[in-house]
């Protein structure tokens, strides 16, 4: 892998993750040369003013996830772009881990474990090895898991898709086509808060029905809406 590749732009969307955003940062401290580019859409909290404090760099953008990632990405200067979100953190050693995985053959991008910050109950312990099982052998990683892939293929396949919703998902749907999506050993720990909010059991139905409902053709913000109507206003 050549300079330019070794890089990693490190690019996190915010939208009031004041509560989250200087744990997502400390969780890269120990990385070797990266960058890490914090696109807020607009909080109304101390997301910005945390996120400066720290250290990283902060951008503006329109809000919607995709639109927040894809204009961190059009002024990164890494060869390797990892969507990161606030409320994910990743493990020691995820930048060496990245590169390893991209060097792979036919690997065209990758993820991380999905583990969750409180697998506590029986049910989340069988969501979390479902979502890998899922990641691993049908290659589907999902946002909170750390999606990253080269600049190079980025570009190629357009960035991400302009939706409301489900542009992690949209995304990868695109990138298999070039390639293999590889699941690294290392865990991504994401927050539970969407199954505490909305219970275990319905939001795995959820998130199965807004996928079922994006393949049928359903317009996505009208999944977006069914999906605000069922979980509120946590970060879907």
């Amino acid at each position: 892998m050549n300079n330019h590749l070794f890089k990693i732009s490190i690019i996190i969307p915010t939208l009031n993750e004041e509560k989250n955003i200087t744990n997502c940062l400390d969780a890269t401290r120990e990385a070797r040369d990266v960058e890490r580019i914090v696109v807020d859409g607009g909080s109304s909290d101390r997301t910005v003013e945390k996120a400066l404090a720290w250290g990283a760099r902060v951008l503006n953008s329109e809000p919607g996830r995709s639109r927040q990632m894809n204009a961190g990405a059009r002024t990164a200067t890494g060869g390797i772009l990892l969507f990161l979100h606030a409320d994910t953190l990743v493990s020691l050693g995820f930048d060496d881990q990245i590169r390893k995985v991209l060097r792979g053959p036919k690997i065209v991008g990758g993820a991380f474990t999905f583990q969750m910050d409180e697998p506590s109950s029986f049910s989340l312990r069988v969501i979390q090895k479902a979502t890998n099982v899922r990641s691993r052998y049908w290659q589907m990683p999902y946002g909170d898991q750390a999606i990253f892939l080269t600049a190079k293929h980025f570009r190629e396949i357009g960035g991400y898709p302009d939706l409301p919703i489900l542009e992690d998902f949209e995304l990868i749907r695109r990138l298999k086509k070039r390639g293999r999506i590889h699941t690294a050993s290392l865990p991504a720990i994401t927050s539970a808060r969407r199954w505490r909010a909305l219970g275990i059991w319905k939001t795995t139905l959820l998130n199965y029905a807004i996928v079922l409902a994006y393949y049928a053709g359903i317009p996505p913000l009208r999944i977006l809406r069914f999906a605000h109507r069922k979980i509120g206003s946590i970060n879907l």
